[in-house]
């Protein structure tokens, strides 16, 4: 979960941590607790006998969930919805707010806010409609056709909420009466009118990306078989591909793999990025679910060594942001035009495929470079600290030793004239 915020030079992936009381399955069969929460200290401890060897494990976060003014029931999206609405009607100025939502299942991306089509297909075809995941130009990605809904006010949101998630894969497992079977991506943009001491009006934008993912899955404890078993398996690889995202950023890798998984490419800017990072891991006290507990608490603390790099929201003239949304119709206008009337560019498929793999190749060597490029950098910056710092330091050394040496000289000085004065003493 992302949003852009003011540029600043590093800042750390804040980590929050979300203990969900036993289930009642759990309270039936008296299961063992392994994991207690210190909200006070930040802190969750892991403690199992396994073999008769204790095994004890603590993890410090940054905050531990609280319930605040919402039910009980209300889960982050509302509260971060509730908050936005509260500070924008506070504000006393003219906005618009605009909200996505897509699934990433199986890596297909569909989406969620997609009006129903009457159509000939059915319902489960129609969601089978892949939306392409593309480059835009500017080191982010875009999904191309992803319908955009604006609302003006909290319920708005929760409606779209409610439509979307009804849409969501969903599935009962031996671990979960209702597992998710796919990732999903909520996001909020939000655009607010400014005036400048000379009264042209500036659009400031800034955006908020909501992520629920799918837990790691154990197949063979969850009795997941076929289609539901490859569903674990497409999330499991999505998850280990998003670890090695972790690690390649804490160890200041050269290579980053974001584009092994379309999950890691929609979190490129959330991790190592220009955005503010926040995780919530959600972790069971229950001894069945030690293993996921384990690996979701690893994640975490990993990911908490991640420093990203935000950069102030985008500001632009009313009259540009008019131009580009012009500009923008004119486009789809064309397109539109073009499979109505069947008058587009048509090349054979073999040439399609290369042209393809060529730009993808060429897209990779780019980000390679790009890497490269900003790994550099750190090195410098490292080294540029280093420097400053053996500045410094040195100028600390050379103070100690002139007072070293004043010292010194006033020893002597004393020394000196003790001794003359004990000459004198002997000659009388």
């Amino acid at each position: 979960m992302s949003s852009r915020h003011e540029k600043e030079k590093g800042v750390n992936v804040q980590v929050l941590l979300r203990c969900r009381p036993f289930s009642e399955d759990e309270l039936r069969t008296n299961a063992p607790q392994v994991l207690t929460c210190n909200e006070y200290q930040r802190e969750v401890a892991v403690s199992q006998n396994i073999a008769g060897k204790q095994i004890d494990r603590v993890f410090t976060f940054d905050k531990s969930g609280s319930k605040g003014q919402l039910p009980a029931e209300a889960g982050v999206i509302p509260r971060a919805i509730k908050q936005i609405f509260d500070t924008l009607e506070g504000q006393n100025a003219e906005y618009s707010v605009k909200a996505t939502f897509l699934e990433l299942y199986n890596e297909e991306i569909t989406d969620l806010l997609a009006p129903e089509e009457l159509s000939k297909f059915s319902v489960e075809e129609k969601q089978k409609k892949q939306l392409p995941l593309m480059e835009d130009g500017k080191g982010g990605v875009l999904v191309r056709g992803l319908e955009e809904e604006i609302v003006t006010c909290a319920s708005e949101i929760f409606t779209l909420l409610e439509r979307g998630s009804a849409k969501r894969r969903t599935a009962e497992t031996l671990l979960n009466k209702q597992s998710s079977r796919s990732h999903s991506l909520f996001s909020i943009t939000i655009h607010i009118k400014e005036s400048t001491p000379e009264g042209d009006e500036l659009i400031k934008c800034g955006k908020l990306n909501l992520v629920d993912l799918a837990g790691s899955e154990n197949i063979s404890r969850s009795g997941a078989r076929d289609g539901r078993a490859r569903e674990a398996g497409e999330i499991n690889k999505s998850l280990l591909t998003l670890g090695r995202v972790i690690s390649a950023l804490v160890e200041h890798l050269g290579h980053v793999p974001y584009r092994d998984s379309k999950l890691t490419r929609l979190l490129r800017d959330s991790l190592g990025g220009r955005t503010k990072t926040c995780i919530i891991a959600t972790v069971s006290p229950a001894v069945y679910c030690l293993e996921e507990t384990l690996s979701t608490l690893d994640y975490a603390h990993r990911a908490k060594n991640i420093r990203n790099k935000p950069e102030v929201n985008q500001k632009m003239m009313k009259s540009t942001l008019i131009k580009d949304l012009y500009g923008e119709i004119e486009r789809l206008k064309g397109e539109v035009y073009a499979a109505r009337e069947k008058n587009g560019v048509y090349i054979p498929k073999e040439r399609y495929y290369l042209e393809e793999s060529e730009r993808k190749a060429m897209a990779d060597q780019v980000e390679q470079m790009g890497l490269t490029l900003e790994t550099n950098q750190k090195k410098i910056e490292e080294l540029q600290d280093k420097y400053e710092n053996q500045v410094i330091q040195s100028s600390e050394l050379s103070s100690e030793l002139d007072a070293t040496r004043k010292t010194l000289e006033k020893t002597i000085t004393l020394l000196a004239r003790t001794e003359e004065e004990l000459k004198k003493s002997h000659m009388l």
